[in-house]
């Protein structure tokens, strides 16, 4: 088949939605992003990238931030702090806070994990912010954990593809990373 072009933001591969955490101003403030991914093996570190938004003042002031992976349970809310600005609603009730080492990243008690993040650098984009964070700390319940690990089955996350803005539920097991290429050579 031939390949037609078609518009530069076609990337439909989904994303992790993650609501990330700070203080702002003194407040807490929790606002919704897709555009997340781990970026450093050791120490972990993660990267947001931020449109312009109230959230980055507090990340720029505290120096420190939360990611949350919440569950299908609390997609409705999710998508709430994903479309008010904290600048002009309070988000404050919306979840149950609390705080780790870190005492300016506030992380949501409902969500099933939670990391806080010391700022490591941001970077200046021509439409968004790439803030990149140390994991300074991650928290679990063992509800949402299999032999010791986060499961992804019981935590039930939701990702978002662009353009066409959807929510997607995650699939099946597909096969284990780093060992089922290996087949390829046989």
């Amino acid at each position: 088949m031939e390949k037609i072009k078609i518009a530069a933001n076609a990337f439909v591969y989904p994303m992790p939605m993650v609501i990330a955490g700070a203080l702002t101003g003194g407040k807490v403030n929790f606002m919704a992003v897709g555009w997340v991914s781990r970026v450093n093996f050791n120490p972990p570190m993660i990267a947001v990238s931020l449109g312009n938004h109230h959230t980055n003042t507090g990340i720029h002031e505290n120096k420190e931030f939360s990611i949350n992976i919440p569950g299908c349970d609390l997609i409705e809310k999710t998508d709430y702090v994903g479309i008010v600005s904290g600048a002009r609603v309070d988000k404050t009730e919306i979840f149950e806070t609390f705080y780790g080492e870190l005492k300016s990243a506030p992380m949501i008690k409902n969500c099933p994990l939670t990391m806080e993040c010391r700022l490591v650098e941001s970077v200046k984009l021509p439409t968004n912010e790439l803030f990149i964070g140390e994991i300074t700390a991650a928290y679990c319940e063992q509800r949402y954990m299999t032999d010791g690990k986060p499961d992804i089955k019981k935590i039930d996350p939701f990702t978002l593809t662009m353009p066409d803005n959807r929510y997607w539920k995650i699939g099946e097991f597909a096969g284990q990373a780093w060992s089922i290429g290996k087949t390829v050579k046989k």
